[in-house]
């Protein structure tokens, strides 16, 4: 058991909240009323449906990447938004979001657990840690790698083929990163994986020469939270549990 304030603060100093401008607030964005912290459900994104589960399996805390007073967004509460947190408040379900603290972090980050399930050994951070990289010990086919994400990520991704050369350096970034493949080209990789695609990103690939792969917004960003659920479940003895609530976007 732990108090919310407690948990709050220690994500966002593990989190480093305080490097990033983000779209969205990080860190505790529906105070609930509930002070003290035993059961914590994991998500991606903070919908009805995710709510509505976290409410039916008991939990103090609902812990998500994608939460919600994104910048531009309507700020009366009401309608959907006005029914999610309705929902939070009466069932005192206290609600922490982290978005690209979360995509950046190196051990418990959205990237970082991609590089794990890839078996891209030596990944490293590009820059503001958003984009990473890996050179694979043994190039691949890239329909191999279309394989490998496949199963990785239990989703078949799109693929943008740019020649039929082997792969050796390989950039991703989780979620909706598709503009960043001319970064990734200029780093003259050789394929970029991220979760999103625009009719654009068809385009740019063919004349940059990259490979690019659309694995799913979701289908990237289900193992960040996960690992970070499972951390704060270790050291502070607390019950954890995620559920996914499957989008195939």
């Amino acid at each position: 058991m732990i108090e919310l304030r407690d948990l709050e603060a220690y994500c966002n100093k593990l989190l480093e909240i305080e490097c990033f401008q983000d779209y969205c607030p990080n860190g505790l964005q529906v105070d609930a009323g509930r002070v003290e912290i035993e059961k914590v459900v994991t998500g991606v994104t903070a919908c009805q449906a995710l709510i509505d589960a976290a409410v039916e399996a008991k939990a103090d805390l609902l812990l998500v990447h994608h939460g919600y007073f994104w910048k531009g967004e309507s700020e009366p509460l009401k309608g959907i938004k006005g029914c999610r947190i309705r929902t939070l408040m009466q069932a005192g379900v206290n609600l922490l979001a982290y978005h690209l603290p979360l995509d950046a972090h190196p051990q418990f980050g959205n990237n970082a657990q991609l590089a794990e399930r890839l078996g891209f050994p030596d990944a490293t951070p590009m820059k503001d840690g958003l984009i990473w990289q890996a050179s694979l010990q043994q190039p691949l086919a890239a329909n191999e790698l279309a394989a490998r994400i496949a199963q990785a990520l239990d989703r078949q991704p799109l693929h943008i083929p740019a020649g039929d050369r082997p792969l050796q350096r390989v950039g991703w970034c989780s979620g909706a990163a598709q503009d960043a493949i001319e970064q990734a080209a200029e780093l003259k990789l050789d394929a970029f994986i991220t979760g999103e695609l625009s009719e654009r990103t068809m385009h740019l690939a063919r004349e940059l020469g990259i490979h690019f792969y659309a694995a799913g917004h979701h289908a990237t960003e289900r193992y960040g939270i996960q690992a970070l659920g499972e951390h704060l479940a270790e050291c502070h003895a607390l019950e954890h549990q995620f559920i996914d609530i499957p989008n195939p976007a």
